[in-house]
């Protein structure tokens, strides 16, 4: 059984997003990604000050099995890359809650209320 923390919003697309105290959202992904893809060993992020709609491909995580695309959760500005993320990979299997990706500042208008809660989650990864 995946961890699936309530506090945070998460994507279709199996990432999570956590709000900031300064607007911006943190993105991740979920543990259920992690634990599908099996050992993370590349991360291509997005370049800080990218303009991003929602929905855009715009990273990369490998694993030994796959390469799947990242996806730009809302409209906005990319604002931050982990780039501990980008040296250390496999540290997102071990905590996936914990090694963020990439922080957006969403667009004018954009939020986070039209992602997925935890509950929702849990029903569309089966749990």
């Amino acid at each position: 059984m995946s961890l699936v923390p309530a506090d945070l919003r998460y994507t279709d697309e199996h990432e999570w997003i956590r709000t900031e105290a300064d607007g911006s959202l943190t993105v991740g992904i979920t543990d259920h990604a992690q634990n599908t893809l099996g050992d993370i060993v590349f991360f291509e992020l997005p370049k800080v000050g990218s303009k991003v709609q929602a929905g855009d491909a715009i990273g990369v995580v490998e694993s030994v099995k796959a390469a799947s695309d990242i996806f730009s959760p809302l409209d906005g500005e990319i604002v931050a890359v982990n780039e501990e993320a980008v040296e250390t990979p496999e540290d997102v299997n071990s905590d996936p809650y914990d090694t963020w990706l990439f922080r957006i500042k969403a667009k004018g208008g954009a939020s986070s209320n039209g992602l997925l809660d935890a509950k929702a989650y849990r029903e569309l990864i089966g749990e």
